[in-house]
């Protein structure tokens, strides 16, 4: 059975279909989803996805690029995620992908929103859910400032949907952090990225569609689903030469280790 790591289905055009997408996971051997969590206003729907549906979980957190919300403190975070079937914090990280005429130095309420994630992790030892673009070095930074280093005392996670280098990933690998592949890796333009899929050990993978974004060839520009994650699982099997069941084996297992003692 496979597992989608990362996806929003309390998002419009997925909740209103839920019936027919749970009827494709089924036919598709998708076993399991984690809903992330975007804005803590909406989390009573993520939370409420993950409470209705016995193979689903939650995530709780604020996405970097999300303005004009609730901004969240450590003590809120700490307080959602001790609810039933909260595996996780995020999404949350760094984002410098759209300034709109800012500078980075102007982007200092995003990272101090990542720092509140962090530590509200770390206090009850949950993984967190990385997002980063066109910010690497400073996520990277701010993780290690904050004691991210793969000790006992460090939450771990997962960078999601990886669109990085190399260099990103073995450094996150180094941080003790997981690496998640999206339907990217199956685009044309993507052979950068499916070369670090190939760097990536099979031990630290997991994947994930990020629907209802990103939907895999050969589904590319239609609404994703967690249905389509075997096709993410497919070219991970091409690229590292091993059967599409071992790496939908490999990755389940590793959903599993990263959020161990929390899934119920």
């Amino acid at each position: 059975m496979f597992t989608d790591s990362h996806c929003h289905l309390n998002f419009p055009e997925l909740a209103q279909n839920m019936d027919a997408i749970r009827a494709s996971m089924a036919e598709a051997q998708v076993g399991r989803a984690l809903v992330i969590s975007t804005q803590l206003e909406k989390f009573p729907e993520v939370h409420g996805l993950a409470m209705q549906y016995d193979n689903f979980w939650a995530t709780v957190g604020v996405h970097p690029d999300s303005e004009g919300v609730q901004e969240p403190t450590v003590e809120e975070l700490v307080k959602l995620s001790q609810l039933p079937r909260v595996v996780g914090i995020g999404e949350t990280g760094l984002d410098y992908y759209r300034l709109e005429g800012r500078s980075i130095a102007d982007m200092e309420w995003q990272r101090q929103r990542f720092r509140n994630h962090i530590r509200a992790a770390q206090q009850v030892q949950l993984p967190l859910v990385i997002h980063t673009r066109s910010s690497s070095a400073d996520t990277l930074s701010i993780l290690k400032e904050e004691g991210e280093d793969g000790s006992a005392s460090s939450a771990g996670g997962v960078f999601h949907c990886f669109t990085e280098t190399a260099e990103v990933a073995r450094a996150g690998l180094d941080l003790g952090f997981y690496i998640s592949f999206s339907g990217i890796l199956t685009f044309k333009n993507a052979q950068d990225l499916r070369d670090v899929a190939q760097f990536v050990p099979l031990d630290r993978i997991l994947i994930e569609t990020d629907s209802p974004y990103l939907a895999p060839a050969p589904h590319r520009g239609k609404t994703n689903n967690p249905s389509y994650v075997p096709f993410v699982a497919k070219q991970i099997a091409e690229i590292i030469g091993v059967s599409v069941e071992l790496v939908a084996e490999a990755t389940s297992h590793n959903f599993d280790q990263l959020f161990s003692g929390v899934l119920n």
